[in-house]
């Protein structure tokens, strides 16, 4: 089989166009590989919770949050079409065939059918809708409010290359626990991530020291005294 074989964290990783990704490929061969948001996912994700994952890139952190709770608990969201098939082999390796995979590129609100130019990257997670660049591919549009009152997650975990920025408009209507997101700033002025900050507080979140880590941030609930 042609690319690269791997496991990381006790989950199987095959990576088919590793030749084409030297920054992936040598993160997966050292361990490194989204090493921040694999911990994130070990602590926040638990037995019975629902997780919204924006961003599977290939997999790894998916099937991570499938075996801490349970497969069919777990939504992922990838834009990039060539990933699609990536991510549902490899989670497929790890016993995690009943994730819902959807594809698509998550914006605040979207209509039926509705889609966006998509620009893929030389180096894929750097993808992302409005980027310069790269490939141009049409790819659906899915509401994340939607997604929230569709699944009702405990667990929200995104990386989708500045895209965060626009998905904290208004509160979440989910029974939310824990969110953890890449910041993106090169992509959105010091301004954006206070937005962000600002919003969570309101939703009775927190600054999540256990997970945070550089751009990696993340907040858990506080829970009022009763």
């Amino acid at each position: 089989m042609k690319g690269l074989s791997t496991e990381i964290n006790g989950v199987e990783i095959h990576l088919p166009f590793a030749e084409t990704a030297p920054l992936v490929t040598n993160a997966l061969r050292d361990g490194t590989y989204e090493a921040d948001e694999a911990n994130a996912a070990e602590r926040c994700v638990r037995e019975g919770f629902r997780v919204l994952e924006l961003g599977a890139g290939i997999g790894y952190v998916t099937a991570i949050c499938a075996r801490r709770t349970a497969p069919e608990n777990v939504l992922t969201v990838e834009a990039n079409p060539a990933l699609i098939p990536v991510i549902e082999a490899n989670l497929a390796r790890n016993g995690a065939e009943d994730v819902t995979v959807l594809h698509g590129a998550v914006v605040p609100r979207a209509e039926e059918g509705e889609t966006g130019a998509f620009r893929v990257q030389d180096h894929f997670p750097a993808s992302r809708l409005g980027a310069r660049g790269g490939q141009s591919v049409e790819v659906p549009l899915i509401g994340f409010h939607d997604l929230l009152r569709a699944h009702r997650p405990h667990v929200v975990l995104m990386d989708i290359e500045g895209a965060e920025a626009h998905l904290f408009d208004r509160p979440w209507k989910c029974p939310l626990r824990f969110c953890v997101l890449e910041l993106h700033p090169r992509h959105y002025p010091p301004r954006a991530i206070k937005r962000i900050v600002d919003a969570m507080s309101t939703m009775s979140m927190t600054y999540d020291p256990a997970v945070s880590r550089g751009k990696i941030i993340g907040f858990r609930r506080v829970w009022k005294d009763t």
